[in-house]
């Protein structure tokens, strides 16, 4: 069997997915009917709003954007600072232990507060974006699923045309860690229905989950 890094596994790549869905649920059910872990449309609409003239709603969308550039580039930070420590403790897992902190805060944040709580989450999801990368050693995001339905698709087509067998395995992983963002999702609905705000504690859990497993070194 081939060791792999357990922060590229499989196991952690479907538990992140997970935070990834709920996240989106969370923000878009309960934060002010938004979709904070990609940042797409938020670059289209402060593209709109400023040929619009309306100049007031530029911070609304801007503010996410630079949380999310900021969320990449703190991570980057990260993993040089704490690289130098690998031996007793990996960077991914602090980079987790902020994210753990950041959702709590998040949580505990009124509905006046929605904003705030929008942008902590393009913060923590670029964060995990930057931060946990591939999955078997292939490309795979989290927080979004549109590059990996891209790949999935590509994969498929190799395993059509090619007939090559391991491009198949890599789709299957690509459409199960889309699979696994989607039960986030799902599980966001539900939390938010039952613990409207508190529910994303949920994801600080998994998240401890995801902090306790790395420190096994190896996947089997």
């Amino acid at each position: 069997m081939v060791k792999r890094q357990m922060s590229e596994s499989f196991r952690i790549g479907a538990l992140l997915a997970i935070i990834g869905g709920f996240f989106d649920a969370y923000s878009y059910l309960c934060r002010g009917g938004v979709f904070a872990n990609a940042q797409t449309g938020n670059i289209v609409l402060l593209g709109v709003n400023i040929a619009n003239g309306k100049m007031n709603l530029v911070g609304h969308y801007l503010v996410p954007i630079i949380a999310f550039a900021l969320g990449v580039f703190i991570a980057e930070v990260m993993r040089r600072f704490f690289g130098k420590y690998q031996n007793k403790f990996h960077w991914r897992q602090a980079v987790v232990l902020v994210e753990i902190f950041l959702v709590i805060i998040v949580a505990y944040l009124p509905q006046k507060h929605n904003m705030i709580a929008n942008t902590l989450i393009s913060f923590i999801c670029a964060l995990q974006v930057e931060t946990f990368r591939k999955v078997h050693g292939s490309a795979f995001a989290t927080t979004m699923c549109t590059g990996n339905l891209r790949s999935a698709t590509e994969q498929i087509a190799k395993w059509y045309i090619d007939k090559d067998k391991q491009a198949i395995n890599k789709a299957i992983r690509y459409l199960m860690i889309i699979f696994y963002f989607i039960i986030g999702a799902i599980i966001g609905v539900f939390g938010v229905k039952y613990f409207s705000e508190l529910s994303v504690i949920i994801c600080s859990l998994v998240l401890l989950i995801v902090f306790i497993m790395m420190f096994w070194e190896n996947e089997l």
